[in-house]
C-alpha cells in the first residue's frame, strides 16, 4: 500500500530538483515480533513507509531504519526517547528531529527539512545567525503539532532551521497526538506549543525575530 498518491509524488519529485547534498533519514521504529505492552507504536509501520516513499522519489536520499528496542546504540547516539522517530541528516546530525508521523499539514515540515539539509540554506538572516553564535548552553526546543494545524509547519520548520544554524540547539518537533503523555505533561492545549529547555513555554507560530529572542532567554537561566 501507497502513502502518498501520484499527484503528490510528482509535487515531491519537482521539489526535490533543488536538491544538492544528500539527505539520510534515520528512522527509528518497532520491527519486533513481540509488542510489550505500553509501548506499542501504532504509526511505525506507516512512518517507516513513508520515508522510504519520500526516499524513492530522489537518488539524494537514503533510509536507515534501527529498531528501537534492539539498537540501543543508535538510540543513545541520537539521543531518541520515544518512536516513530526521524532525524534528518546531512553530511552531519545537525539536531533535526520529528516525532510522529509527519503526514496532514505537517508533511511538509518533513519536507523543508530535507531541503534545508540537502542545500545547506537556512534561510535565516544574517541578524540571526549573527545572534545564534553567541550561545553557550545546550538548548532542547519541543515544538508540539497536529496533523490538522495549517500554521504548526511553519514554527516547526522555523526551530529546525535554528538548530540547523547552531550545534547548541537540538530541535525536536512532536505529534502532539501521538504522544498525549507528553502533551499532558507541558499542557498543550493549543498547537503549535514550543517549549524550551523546560522553562520557556509560548503558543503559536511566531516571526524569526521573536522565535530567536525566546530561544536567546534560556541562556540566562540556570
Amino acid at each position: 500500500m501507497s502513502i502518498l498518491d501520484d499527484k503528490v509524488k510528482e509535487q515531491v519529485i519537482e521539489m526535490f530538483k533543488d536538491l544538492r547534498e544528500p539527505v539520510k533519514l534515520v528512522v527509528f521504529t518497532q520491527d519486533s515480533l513481540i509488542s510489550i505492552p505500553g509501548l506499542e507504536c501504532e504509526t511505525c509501520k506507516d512512518n517507516r513507509l513513508l520515508m522510504e516513499e519520500v526516499a524513492a522519489l530522489s537518488d539524494k536520499i537514503s533510509v536507515e531504519i534501527y529498531d528501537f528496542m534492539k539498537d540501543k546504540e543508535r538510540v543513545e547516539e541520537y539521543k531518541i526517547d520515544k518512536i516513530p522517530a526521524t532525524v534528518v541528516q546531512g553530511n552531519k546530525d545537525s539536531g533535526i528531529r520529528i516525532y510522529g508521523m509527519p503526514a496532514g499539514y505537517e508533511f511538509p515540515t518533513l519536507l523543508n527539512a530535507i531541503k534545508l539539509v540537502s542545500t545547506a540554506n537556512s534561510g535565516l538572516s544574517a541578524e540571526s545567525k549573527e545572534k545564534l553564535k553567541d550561545l553557550s548552553n545546550q538548548i532542547h526546543i519541543q515544538v508540539f503539532v497536529t496533523l490538522t494545524c495549517p500554521y504548526c509547519a511553519s514554527a516547526a520548520t522555523l526551530a529546525h532551521k535554528l538548530a540547523y544554524e547552531s550545534s547548541q540547539i537540538r530541535a525536536d518537533v512532536v505529534n502532539a497526538q501521538e504522544f498525549p503523555q507528553l502533551a499532558q505533561r507541558y499542557n498543550v492545549f493549543a498547537v503549535p506549543k514550543t517549549v524550551i529547555n523546560e522553562t520557556v513555554h509560548f503558543e503559536g507560530a511566531l516571526r524569526e525575530e521573536g522565535f530567536l529572542e525566546k530561544t536567546m532567554e534560556t541562556q540566562n537561566q540556570v
